[in-house]
């Protein structure tokens, strides 16, 4: 290890500010080598989104608190009083995105407790065992994009029965996540999670065909966070 790491990574009781910006510096670099990992094995279809971005903040952001902890109990415990109040509304997805998730707060950990061989060799061997799951079992192939269609009907026809043919003929898969009343009750707004089987225009020029739809609209899932 470089001479200049060595001081950086020595257990001490006093931490120079320029060893924690070093550190720092460095959970942002393993931070960013996760999240291209992540990219790589997964595929540009599921990476999309601020995902990747996250796991560089969650590396740098767990440096941090493990710096600030040290070797104090107490402190310990206040931080995860203090962080349990924190609620995140977004759901991972996919099993193996919480693996990332995990594998980004662990680097920053070894990097804020000055086991900089653990992180490096870490992130080599996380590295080789993602793509040989996604040689295995062909997760790393980018799956079909996951898209919102929001569709406003007048009241009247079930949905299902108003929907139902011209949607299947145009996705793979679609599930309702959401329905709700729009204009004061004259009308339903509902929410599909999509894959489609063909084209969005297609898609959205049958929707606007059909008697009783007021409006339609198709976009990326992830493309604005949700």
């Amino acid at each position: 290890m470089p001479d200049f790491l060595k001081s950086a990574f020595t257990p001490s009781a006093e931490i120079s500010a320029t060893d924690v910006a070093l550190r720092l510096i460095i959970a942002v670099l393993l931070g960013g080598a996760v999240a291209w990992v992540y990219r790589r094995a997964r595929g540009p279809a599921a990476s999309q989104g601020s995902f990747p971005g996250t796991l560089v903040l969650l590396a740098v952001l767990i440096a941090m608190v493990t710096q600030v902890i040290g070797d104090n109990v107490a402190r310990a415990f206040s931080l995860v009083g203090a962080l349990s109040i924190v609620r995140f509304r977004t759901v991972v997805r996919d099993t193996q995105d919480t693996a990332y998730v995990i594998f980004a707060v662990v680097v920053g950990m070894a990097v804020g407790a000055h086991n900089l061989w653990v992180a490096g060799l870490g992130l080599i061997v996380v590295a080789v065992a993602a793509w040989l799951v996604g040689r295995t079992t062909g997760s790393g192939i980018a799956p079909t994009p996951a898209w919102l269609l929001a569709v406003r009907l007048g009241l009247g026809p079930e949905p299902e029965t108003l929907l139902g043919a011209t949607l299947d003929s145009h996705l793979a898969k679609r599930t309702l996540i959401s329905i709700e009343t729009a204009r004061q009750g004259a009308a339903l707004d509902l929410v599909y999670e999509v894959r489609l089987g063909g084209t969005a225009e297609a898609l959205l020029r049958e929707v606007h065909r059909l008697e009783g739809v007021q409006g339609a609209s198709l976009k990326l899932r992830g493309a604005d966070g949700e």
